[in-house]
């Protein structure tokens, strides 16, 4: 059969007419490279469906034009082009271009002291949209760290000092006695509750200044200072112990870290953040949001 008499029903009028927001297609594999480390994402592409008379799209043309991100460097740049086919191809139907991926960055991190290491899932996603001429890009990403409760803490603190005033009342006392006490059972017989903890950070990037998805992840974690870890031995527990001990926060505290550090950066217009601590304490989740920018 001859292809220019194939039927093609999307072309058929309609009888109930109405536009629509967004038609396209999710779950779509393609394999991207991004800060040029390999993600095997899955993406969601669509435009809108502005024509009311118009029965259905060219999905097929969408998928065609994603094509040409497999195995490429993602920049803003190449990105917008896709977003320009996907509204060219269907010029007179769509004004609005929609696509977004989503895969994990996987990243070989460092053990705290020891000269070890091991690789670590970071959660990513970037947001594209194009209506008209005007284009937004967003790039988001989840950092796992930990979280100490200072509550918890000053509680713990106070039945070690009740412990240590009924053990050593009226006594004199040698450090080498309050030492071993310190180092036993009987002295810590409390010890403040953490939980693993996560943060959502989503940034509105310049069209001009690239993905900087490393940077975000380095900015968020240092912010926090208690990022969780891979691969440790027992020296890398300790000073990780040590890092929660120094990095107590409730998730107000976590949040208004991460708003600090992402306010000082100039490689973005604007952010949004959510901190999640699962807690280990509650059957319930504490949660702290904030934005810059943000609309």
């Amino acid at each position: 059969m001859n292809a220019l008499s194939l039927p093609d029903v999307a072309t058929q009028p309609l009888s109930q007419q109405s536009a629509l927001d967004w038609v396209g297609m999710t779950e779509v594999a393609l394999p991207i490279l991004l800060n040029h480390l390999p993600v095997s994402a899955m993406a969601e592409i669509g435009v809108s469906l502005d024509d009311p008379t118009a029965r259905g799209i060219h999905m097929s043309r969408l998928y065609l034009a994603l094509g040409e991100l497999a195995n490429q460097e993602l920049t803003p740049q190449r990105l917008l082009a896709v977003l320009q086919q996907f509204q060219a191809s269907h010029a007179g139907l769509s004004e609005q271009a929609f696509l977004s991926l989503q895969g994990d960055m996987l990243l070989d991190r460092p053990a705290l002291l020891s000269p070890i290491s091991g690789w670590k899932a970071y959660p990513v996603e970037l947001r594209c949209t194009l209506q008209g001429e005007q284009f937004s890009l967003e790039l988001q990403v989840e950092v796992g760290y930990s979280s100490t409760c200072p509550c918890s803490a000053a509680l713990a603190r106070q039945l070690i000092q009740q412990q240590f005033q009924q053990d050593f009342a009226g006594r004199s006392l040698q450090l080498d006695e309050v030492t071993r006490w310190l180092g036993s059972s009987q002295g810590i017989l409390a010890t403040p509750h953490s939980q693993r903890s996560k943060a959502i950070v989503q940034v509105r990037l310049h069209e001009s200044r690239g993905i900087p998805l490393l940077a975000l992840i380095e900015t968020t974690e240092a912010a926090l200072g208690t990022a969780l870890q891979t691969a440790v031995k027992r020296a890398d527990e300790q000073a990780f112990a040590l890092a929660n001990g120094q990095n107590l926060m409730f998730c107000e505290d976590a949040a208004r870290r991460l708003h600090a550090a992402l306010a000082e950066g100039s490689q973005w217009q604007g952010f949004r953040i959510e901190v999640v601590h699962s807690e280990s304490l509650h059957a319930h989740n504490a949660v702290a949001r904030s934005s810059r920018g943000w609309s």
